[in-house]
């Protein structure tokens, strides 16, 4: 049978997992309800965070695929996976059109020498521009320097939602096996050929890893060459010179998005591997100590720290069971297994300096270890600083923003503080879109504002552009913090008086604690209140006394919602069942005294 591999790339929200369940029900692979986001939070999200590993049989050809995420802060994800497929295949909205992601994907791919095959996913969308997008699609390649080659793409017009492809919009199918039988006329064939022999000389490399607990550690890898088997003693060839001695214990395939075991596999499958329990993405593993290594893959470098502490807070230990340190270094040890975009420091003994490519990409590993039970605590998120040839350089990005005409003057001045550069703007499908250069610096913090600026309609994406100097100072903090004076359960009556001071984050019936925040002030100064202060009980009666007191419904703090607004000098308290704000020193002469040091 022969063997064809492929990655199926987008922007966020343009289709890709909808696609791939898709050709996996139509070739009789999966159920009809399965979906390849199996994860909790992608339900839950509608996105993909981790790249997934898939398979299926059309016209007696394999296709592994595999679909990767779509959001900028996952991109390394994509980054291995173009490296061991022979083609991607490029959704793109057929009235979105290319988007921010869409140029990183692209570019990554072209870069590798690969010829993509375009889809004009969504054609049933009553705004649809098949051909307008089109167009924008063949400019976006002409400006990423395609060679000839690459711009001899096809063309599939597809709605994956209902399950139809086709190449010409006036002959509309019933089913995705255009897309199909374009795959297997465009896409090389990976698997042998006939008249040559697989050597027992083998060569593999992994681009992606999982963890099992029962086999420890696993190699998602690319077989380039030989026949790989179950016993075989293998060499691991690491970053300069080291190498190191393994077996191979299990071997497993994919087969539709179930793993299916063998004893032996060749040339151009994709498999994991049990029994490397040092192995690491992009070092080859071989037969024969004289076999030369395989290109590394590079990965882009984190741009955003914060530090991930034990939690101290009069409330600590009440929702989990994993509150040690002990155990939250053991847990980022394992997630380091897996997430190759991110770094962390333990050198430190009273916290932990974590490195992720953006807010997102922390906040989804801080969801899932509440989750799993943990308690911790994190600071203010931070963009990467480096220093390059004696000058402070900092990491830019390129944010596209799709609004109303009403709004762009109020992001263009919001943007423009945060020392963001406009370099576009056009109208787009009765919008304005426009594309700002900023420090990552200044995003932080700023899509939460864009949200209640362009009332839920806007569209704001992001993609890391360059290193470049440092910016200089950004004021963004147009809130303050309200501050809890004292512990105990918040009453309404003291509510209907703090809230016209700013948004509240609790509500009635809340225990609290000193030096919480449970709110923020509209002026942009911290002020300390009483939220537990009763209302002052007479044996008088007068008119409008027995009044109803109507509260105003608190602001829900998520954990992303926290990373934006919090503050250099709070910490945001995570826990099973709760997302609290509060200050790093509780008490009003702590913080008090931490000023004039500062000072």
């Amino acid at each position: 049978m022969e063997i064809r591999n492929i990655a199926i790339v987008a922007h966020v929200d343009h289709g890709k997992t909808t696609l791939t369940d898709a050709l996996m029900r139509q070739t009789g692979m999966v159920s009809d309800d399965s979906s390849m986001d199996t994860d909790a939070i992608e339900q839950e999200r509608g996105i993909t965070i981790y790249s997934k590993n898939a398979s299926l049989n059309y016209k007696d050809t394999k296709i592994n695929i595999v679909d990767t995420p779509g959001h900028a802060d996952f991109g390394s994800e994509v980054e291995r996976v173009l490296r061991v497929v022979n083609s991607v295949v490029l959704v793109v909205d057929a009235q979105e059109g290319p988007m921010p992601q869409t140029r990183f994907v692209l570019k990554k791919s072209l870069d590798l020498g690969l010829k993509p095959i375009v889809v004009l996913n969504k054609i049933d969308k009553p705004a649809s521009r098949p051909d307008v997008v089109e167009e924008m699609v063949y400019e976006l390649f002409l400006d990423l320097s395609a060679n000839d080659d690459q711009l001899d793409f096809p063309v599939i017009y597809a709605n994956a939602k209902s399950g139809m492809a086709t190449l010409d919009l006036n002959n509309q199918t019933g089913n995705l096996f255009p897309l199909l039988d374009v795959i297997l006329a465009r896409v090389e064939s990976v698997s042998i050929k006939e008249g040559e022999e697989e050597s027992e000389k083998f060569r593999l490399q992994p681009f992606n890893l999982a963890y099992d607990n029962f086999l420890g550690r696993l190699a998602v890898a690319r077989i380039y060459e030989g026949v790989v088997k179950v016993g075989d003693e293998v060499y691991i060839k690491k970053e300069g010179d080291k190498i190191s001695k393994a077996k191979i214990t299990k071997m497993f395939i994919f087969f539709g998005t179930q793993r299916q075991e063998v004893d032996s596999a060749v040339s151009g499958e994709i498999v994991i591997i049990a029994g490397l329990p040092d192995v690491y993405i992009g070092q080859t593993i071989c037969k024969n100590l004289d076999q030369e290594k395989l290109p590394s893959i590079e990965i882009d470098q984190p741009t955003i720290t914060l530090n991930f502490l034990v939690n101290n807070s009069p409330f600590a230990g009440q929702d989990g069971d994993l509150v040690t340190g002990i155990q939250i270094r053991e847990r980022l040890e394992k997630e380091l297994e897996v997430n190759v975009g991110l770094k962390v420091d333990f050198s430190a003994n009273d916290h932990f300096k974590i490195s992720g490519r953006g807010e997102l990409h922390i906040a989804i590993l801080i969801e899932n270890m509440r989750r799993e039970g943990y308690e911790l605590q994190v600071s203010q998120p931070e963009a990467i600083e480096i220093e390059i040839d004696g000058q402070k350089m900092e990491p830019f990005e390129e944010v596209t923003i799709d609004v109303k005409e009403e709004n762009t003057g109020t992001v263009i001045k919001k943007l423009g503080k945060r020392k963001g550069v406009m370099t576009e703007m056009k109208p787009v499908n009765g919008m304005v879109r426009m594309i700002f250069e900023i420090p990552t610096r200044g995003l932080l913090g700023y899509r939460g504002q864009f949200i209640v600026d362009t009332k839920g309609e806007g569209i704001f994406c992001s993609r890391f552009l360059e290193m470049r100097s440092y910016a200089g100072v950004i004021e963004k903090r147009e809130i303050g913090s309200m501050i809890s004076m004292i512990g105990g359960k918040v009453l309404g009556y003291s509510l209907f008086n703090l809230q016209q001071r700013g948004s509240l984050y609790v509500g009635a019936g809340i225990q609290v604690y000193e030096g919480m925040v449970i709110g923020n002030t509209s002026r942009g100064e911290d002020i300390t209140v009483n939220p537990i202060k009763g209302k002052q009980l007479t044996n008088v009666r007068a008119s409008g006394t027995d009044e109803a007191i109507q509260l105003v419904p608190p602001v829900e703090l998520t954990i992303e919602r926290g990373m934006e607004i919090m503050s250099r000098d709070e910490y945001l308290e995570v826990t099973p069942k709760n997302v609290r704000l509060r200050k790093q020193c509780l008490t009003e002469n702590q913080r008090t005294i931490a000023n004039r040091r500062k000072k």
